[in-house]
């Protein structure tokens, strides 16, 4: 059976010998975040993509997703239960903001994790991979209500998020990509050529 080791040991030299993380302890997020701490955050990251992200790697292969005739989306054995521990021990949000549920570490400390997370397994790791990037959109553009309304819930894992970024007119090519906001009586109106988006009918959220 494949398996997946994490290279801690280069990681760890990157953060402390290459970036020197201990000497930022004057910076917000790091204050609360020593180099002990950050350690065992990756130690935990490691265990996790190992023992539950990679064992599942292949029966997303084997499986798939499938469409059933009501709409719904079946994930691959495993998917859901694995969504839910992730959601559980905390790591949906590693380096979010606090005030919206996330647990403010450094980003230098997820990006490590997240790299774990996809190389145990990819098919897996797109779905917190995006719901963290819809979030972050609304945390940087959205309003003090779209905050309140979607944050928390996107941060355990609860509500998710997706990427509709591929066009007809652009494929890969994203700079060509037409979708746009128009402004609206109440709220902006989107207005998207997309063809198909990365799991934008999710089943996992419901597995909580």
């Amino acid at each position: 059976m494949p398996k997946y080791q994490a290279p801690l040991r280069d990681m760890k030299f990157l953060l402390n010998e290459v970036l020197e993380i201990g000497s930022y302890s004057n910076l917000p997020r790091f204050a609360d975040a020593p180099v002990d701490v950050i350690e065992a955050v990756l130690d935990g990251g490691a265990k996790f993509a190992s023992e539950i992200l990679q064992p599942i790697n292949a029966i997303g292969d084997r499986q798939g997703c499938k469409r059933n005739p009501d709409g719904s989306v079946t994930t691959p054995k495993g998917f859901p239960a694995a969504y839910k521990q992730m959601s559980d021990d905390g790591w949906m949000a590693i380096s979010a903001d606090p005030q919206w549920g996330g647990q403010g570490l450094p980003r230098v400390v997820s990006m490590p994790f997240l790299e774990m997370c996809s190389s145990a397994n990819m098919a897996f790791s797109m779905y917190p991979g995006l719901t963290r990037g819809a979030a972050e959109a609304i945390q940087t553009g959205g309003s003090e209500e779209q905050k309140k309304t979607y944050l928390p819930n996107m941060m355990t894992g609860k509500w998710s998020g997706t990427m509709n970024l591929t066009e007809p007119q652009c494929g890969t090519d994203l700079g060509l990509i037409r979708t746009a906001a128009r402004s609206g009586s109440s709220c902006p109106t989107i207005c998207p050529s997309s063809c198909w988006a990365g799991r934008s009918s999710s089943a996992l959220p419901n597995h909580r």
